[in-house]
């Protein structure tokens, strides 16, 4: 028997919970759709789901191993995301998994220790990185030049995040500037692209790349798996960083990586100390910039979010750039 749910609530998410529980798993409050096989006595033997394009939670009782039951689960949850016209799919797990993704037709993109990060595309992972190279002046790629990378939300662009690029900008004959594509942010990810181009484009050593679902939020690693979330994240970190060093900044020649500093989020701040450990090893430098502050403290996206929802526009206009203020006045018309 299935049992399935947009996402499940109530005592079917009670079943879930104590399920996954069982089997050394956590559910994950972002879920959109979840799928459970039920026995004939409507115990969960098995289960899946999915948030955005992130296939997460698989799981299959010990009892029943062996009967296709992850090759059921995987399919309904791909069903779905083909029916909301998402066909790319990703999976976060144990690097013990391995053989039975593959056997399900994902691919490694890279792994550490403690996390595996595949796909459901043999060849996705190197057209990234052709594009990349395509959107690249030629002359960026030549040796010998400077090359910087900042990533960036950007939810909004704020003079903050200008003040960062400017400072990378100065010290570098070229920058990239990988803006995440994350799509729980506040504003959509084409739109903050979109504002984070507009305000910064007399810069003219700025190279502006979508991060596509290769370079994650630190706000958004995947921890379910991993019981201790201290080292979740450190892991989870640990993996996104090593995916940048070992195959994103080669491909673009990147030896510096500019970043603000971080007192106040404790997640980017375990992001930035994660990137201190890792990235010297590869030969990349990281730079650590100066948050920028005006008359009102340090300028911050949260901070011109509140305002924005306080309908405080003379305190968001000293926050941001003309492009990001009128596009912010635009939403709340």
């Amino acid at each position: 028997m299935i049992l399935a749910g947009n996402p499940l609530k109530g005592k079917e998410l009670e079943k879930l919970k104590q399920f996954l529980e069982k089997m050394d798993l956590e559910y994950d409050e972002g879920i959109e759709y979840s799928i459970c096989i039920l026995d004939d006595d409507y115990r969960i033997i098995a289960t899946g789901s999915v948030e955005e394009n992130v296939l997460k939670c698989i799981a299959v009782d010990a009892t029943c191993q062996g009967q296709g039951l992850s090759g059921t689960i995987l399919s309904n949850l791909i069903q779905y995301e083909f029916e909301k016209g998402k066909v790319h799919q990703f999976i976060y797990t144990k690097p013990k998994n391995r053989d039975m993704f593959e056997d399900l037709s994902f691919y490694t993109i890279i792994e550490n220790e403690n996390v595996l990060f595949m796909e459901n595309r043999s060849n996705g992972f190197r057209k990234y990185i052709e594009k990349m190279k395509d959107e690249t002046p030629s002359e960026a790629l030549e040796t010998g030049k400077k090359i910087g990378a900042v990533v960036m939300n950007c939810n909004p662009f704020t003079l903050g995040h200008r003040y960062l690029l400017e400072q990378a900008s100065a010290q570098c004959d070229y920058v990239h500037v990988f803006i995440l594509s994350d799509k729980r942010s506040f504003i959509p990810s084409e739109d903050r692209f979109m504002l984070a181009y507009e305000g910064s484009r007399d810069i003219a050593n700025l190279i502006f790349h979508k991060s596509s679902d290769y370079i994650i939020s630190a706000a958004t690693f995947p921890t379910y798996f991993m019981k201790d979330k201290v080292e979740a994240s450190h892991a989870n970190c640990g993996l996104d960083v090593e995916l940048f060093a070992k195959c994103i900044a080669p491909a673009l020649g990147i030896t510096e990586r500019f970043v603000g500093t971080e007192p106040d989020c404790g997640v980017t701040g375990v992001y930035n100390q994660t990137m201190k450990e890792i990235l010297p090893g590869y030969g990349i430098a990281l730079k650590e910039i100066p948050r920028v502050k005006n008359a009102a403290g340090i300028i911050s996206a949260s901070v011109v979010r509140e305002n924005m929802r306080k309908r405080k526009w003379m305190e968001v206009g000293k926050m941001v750039p003309d492009t990001t203020l009128n596009y912010l006045k635009k939403l709340q018309v």
